[in-house]
């Protein structure tokens, strides 16, 4: 991985991405929520090229500040930016705007890991599964 590497994300927002759908009445803007997420694949694209074959990379830790409301049917992008890497952690500014202006910004670390350790680690949690 080199330093620089940029990603983007792109989405119109839908209704299904509202505030107002999950408990906010009234708030008929994108979810902060779904800005995290469109913050977390914009590092995944930069990236995706070069991850070898038996490995994957996973979201580990991702820090925002959603500064502005984004209205319904509003294109909204997420940029990444490779800042720092550091053995199998990569750590990227991440910036997200609408039509308008800057509506979040911050941090997101990805984590290489190997494919065969990352699903044995799940299903032996998924074999250990208790009732809530």
């Amino acid at each position: 991985m080199k330093i620089g590497l940029r990603g983007i994300e792109r989405m119109v927002v839908q209704s299904q991405d509202l505030a107002s759908v999950f408990g906010n009445i009234g708030a008929d803007v994108v979810l902060t929520h779904r800005v995290v997420l469109l913050m977390e694949q914009a590092p995944r694209n930069a990236i995706e090229k070069c991850v070898a074959d038996k490995l994957m990379n996973v979201g580990t830790m991702i820090n925002i500040r959603h500064l502005a409301a984004t209205p319904l049917g509003s294109k909204v992008w997420a940029e990444a930016y490779l800042k720092c890497v550091d053995g199998r952690r990569m750590l990227f500014d991440v910036v997200a705007y609408d039509e308008f202006e800057k509506i979040a910004e911050g941090e997101n670390e990805q984590l290489l890991v190997s494919v065969h350790g990352f699903l044995d680690r799940e299903q032996r949690k998924i074999g250990k599964t208790k009732s809530i």
